[in-house]
């Protein structure tokens, strides 16, 4: 029972990350989309 309680607080572990990642690719792009914009408004 030790064994499946580790592997399941592993893949939980793991699944966190990758969420985690995924969250932050989501705000870097809108951070990059949100300065291209600022930059394109302040060079017309």
């Amino acid at each position: 029972m030790k064994n499946a309680t580790d592997n399941a607080t592993d893949v939980i572990y793991n699944l966190t990350l990758v969420r985690n990642k995924i969250r932050q690719e989501k705000i870097t792009s809108e951070l990059l989309d949100m300065v291209t914009a600022k930059e394109s408004v302040e060079s017309n």
